[in-house]
């Protein structure tokens, strides 16, 4: 069975269980909490590390987030580490966000410019997302820069690219000028 399909499945398990014991947004905290700390090299490294024995990666993750997540986050770690699944970790949890996110509606679009634009632009453009009804009820900005577009910006959500970029309208001028000499 690929990653993709088994991270699911356990993402579910764990959402369906957080639900039913009324933990959602506790345990939503506890994934984003775990996401952070996959930031560090080292710690994702040893989740995917198949040298490491299992027992281990559940004492460094006792030590880690003891105390800090709830119960049920932490047995359901344990339970992965125990299955021998705790390399899927990263998958599952962003997994999670993912279901979550569909769950309650959240639509996280990716806002790219070449600067750093302010609180009212990025007013506008929820504004116009959420009327178009192309995204769901709520929306959450993600502010990329990338100095490459020239001006204008790009749009990134759910498979959707909406591109007023100024580099992509220099390329697309360029791909007719090149169009036109070879006809």
């Amino acid at each position: 069975m690929s990653v993709t399909r088994v991270a699911t499945r356990y993402a579910k398990s764990l959402l369906e269980l957080a639900i039913d014991q009324k933990k959602l947004e506790r345990v939503k905290t506890d994934v984003d909490g775990f996401v952070a700390a996959l930031k560090s090299r080292d710690f994702y490294l040893m989740l995917k590390s198949p040298i490491i024995h299992a027992d281990k990666k559940q004492s460094i993750m006792d030590v880690l987030f003891k105390g800090k997540f709830d119960d049920l986050t932490l047995s359901f770690l344990h339970i992965l580490a125990r299955k021998g699944r705790e390399d899927l970790l990263p998958e599952m949890a962003d997994e999670f966000i993912q279901q979550y996110k569909a769950l309650k509606g959240i639509t996280t679009v990716k806002v790219i410019t070449a600067t750093p634009v302010n609180e009212k632009f990025l007013a506008e453009v929820k504004a116009k997302l959420a009327s178009s009804q192309v995204t769901r009820e709520h929306i959450e900005l993600i502010p990329e820069v990338n100095p490459d577009l020239i001006g204008g910006f790009v749009l990134e959500f759910d498979d959707k690219l909406y591109d007023a970029s100024v580099q992509h309208q220099l390329e697309t001028m360029r791909k007719q000028l090149i169009n036109k000499q070879v006809a």
